[in-house]
């Protein structure tokens, strides 16, 4: 499969302290990691990481920085052609403060007030799958009529005319929290099932012909599957740096797309790569290698057989997910009418009006 990621890139350093930092202090720091970061250029560093032929097509700054980010990508087998140099702008970075008692994240990006777009339009390929992050609009566009045959995935993490016009256009929207409660009018509230059921709605009537999932954060991921609403817990894990998991879950999402799986086991997959990656310092050094997202589906599932190949394992249309006893199932009435006001997830069964603990709940 040949991928062609679309967007923006950056340069990240990410800083751990101690502490939320007191203004007018001065602080010693002894640790700084730092890597390429923006959504679709992790997205293609991912891919290119997983053994897939991973395209990226983005500017950055004729500096330092952006000659930094090229070189990441082709160390890890990423096709640099379609990247565009600006000699105006500088490549964006990204300071990133990572709380080291609790793992919160602040992070400061410096920009330009204009970025710099895509010019060349003009592609020695024929992409199978285009994954947008939203911010080239113009190229976007170019690349979904140009290819109207590949598979389209779009990360719709903010609220913009230009994005709101490219969700009507892609195949799969995965969407923020903050993106479908924005899209919808309503707020999700956890103790509430009715309001997952009233925001998913929304979205399906705005877009109807799109497989729309939504990511919530620490709680999973919100989809339709079988005319069903379902929730898909995230992995347990404890959070060092949640740097990145965004990006991660929409890298792992394409990958499983492009190699055929089912929309509930690439949800699967893209939960515990993202899952995995919070446990590391950093953003894109925290991306898994394949195997151990292998290794923890197949121990998770209690699956005996283990891929030969590290880089890129055979899949199959035929391989389905196995029974997920946590998923959550949530009937969607056609007539809008009789919602049901329980949902599951993870083992807690949560009703109108309760009160879920953090502990109680299976991610």
């Amino acid at each position: 499969m040949t991928i062609l990621s679309l967007g923006r890139s950056s340069y990240d350093i990410t800083c751990p302290v101690d502490g939320y930092p007191v203004e007018g202090t001065k602080y010693l720091l002894n640790e700084k990691i730092e890597s390429g970061g923006g959504t679709a250029a992790n997205v293609a560093y991912l891919l290119g990481k997983w053994g897939e032929l991973s395209y990226f097509a983005g500017v950055v700054g004729s500096d330092d920085y952006g000659s930094q980010i090229r070189k990441e990508l082709e160390q890890v087998m990423v096709k640099t052609d379609l990247m565009e140099n600006s000699y105006d702008i500088g490549t964006p970075v990204s300071i990133i403060l990572v709380n080291k008692k609790n793992g919160s994240r602040t992070r400061f990006d410096v920009v330009g007030s204009t970025q710099p777009q895509l010019k060349k339009y003009e592609y020695n390929i024929t992409p199978d799958v285009i994954f947008t992050d939203g911010k080239e609009y113009s190229a976007t566009i170019n690349a979904l009529n140009r290819f109207p045959q590949a598979i389209s995935v779009l990360d719709a993490g903010r609220v913009d005319r230009d994005l709101l016009e490219l969700c009507k256009y892609v195949k799969y929207i995965v969407c923020s929290k903050g993106f479908a409660e924005a899209v919808s009018g309503l707020k999700i509230d956890y103790n509430n099932s009715t309001t997952l059921v009233q925001v998913y709605k929304k979205l399906k009537d705005r877009y109807p012909n799109n497989n729309i999932v939504v990511t919530l954060e620490n709680m999973g991921a919100m989809y339709s599957y079988n005319g069903e609403i379902k929730i898909m817990p995230g992995i347990k894990t404890e959070v060092v740096d949640p740097s990145c998991a965004g990006d991660i879950f929409h890298g792992a999402f394409v990958y499983c797309i492009a190699n055929n799986f089912d929309l509930e086991k690439a949800i699967t997959y893209s939960n515990i790569t993202a899952g995995l990656s919070v446990g590391k310092m950093g953003g894109r050094t925290s991306i898994p290698n394949l195997k151990e997202v292998i290794n923890y589906y197949n121990q998770k599932f209690n699956i005996v057989e283990v891929p030969k190949e590290e880089v890129k394992p055979v899949v199959t249309t035929e391989q389905k997910l196995p029974e997920i006893p946590d998923a959550t199932k949530i009937n969607i009435p056609t007539d809008g009418s009789n919602i049901d006001n329980t949902i599951t997830i993870g083992e807690v069964t949560v009703s109108s009006g309760a009160t879920v603990a953090n502990d109680d709940v299976k991610q």
